[in-house]
């Protein structure tokens, strides 16, 4: 029998989701879980062509940066995720589609199209726990530590429009967490939701 779990961290950039995704696999390491900890984009070959334009500012056509994502997911769940879900594993992962729904949604792509194609073709989560904050305190967030710029995402404009793409999916496994608060605070609202929602903590 599969008991393996698919669980994924949702949010605009800044609000925590890696921070928060290390910390859950820890959690469930402890409760004696197998735990695969994952982000996309990879680090493939379509996920280094993601990363790369992102931080060279370079414009690249909605159509084409969808592409770009679908491809480096297929890889993603064909390498990765299927084969530890089917070992029984639980898999932690920082983004997964409502991400592509939300930014390439803000793009110009049809967002409830991604998210209808995405569902038909990727295995869907058991659970997505959305990191909510608001766009300006994220940008602040990633200025503060320093970390590589990805222009091409980063701008408060842009995300806030992620934002509200994110805000318009309504999914039986998404619940909504609040990240303006501290990182403890954060951290125990992930845990007992994951409690109560998949009884594996």
């Amino acid at each position: 029998m599969n008991t393996g779990k698919l669980i994924v961290l949702e949010g605009v950039d800044g609000c925590g989701k890696s921070t928060q995704r290390d910390r859950l696999a820890d959690a469930l390491r402890r409760a004696g879980r197998e735990v695969v900890a994952t982000a996309e984009p990879t680090g493939g070959e379509w996920g280094r062509r993601i990363r790369a334009a992102a931080r060279a500012g370079a414009a690249v056509a909605p159509e084409d940066e969808l592409d770009w994502f679908t491809r480096d997911r297929r890889s993603h769940v064909a390498e990765v995720i299927r084969p530890a879900l089917a070992a029984g594993k639980v898999v932690v992962s920082d983004r997964y589609f409502l991400s592509t729904v939300a930014y390439q949604g803000a793009r110009g792509c049809d967002a409830a199209r991604i998210l209808v194609d995405s569902e038909a073709e990727f295995p869907i989560p058991d659970l997505v726990l959305l990191l909510v904050l608001p766009p300006a305190i994220g940008l602040e967030r990633v200025r503060e530590r320093a970390a590589i710029a990805e222009p091409h995402f980063e701008e408060q404009e842009f995300l806030t429009a992620v934002a509200a793409n994110f805000a318009k999916i309504d999914r039986p496994y998404l619940v909504r967490v609040d990240a303006d608060a501290s990182v403890d605070a954060v951290t125990a609202a992930i845990e007992t939701c994951v409690h109560e929602r998949l009884g594996i903590l």
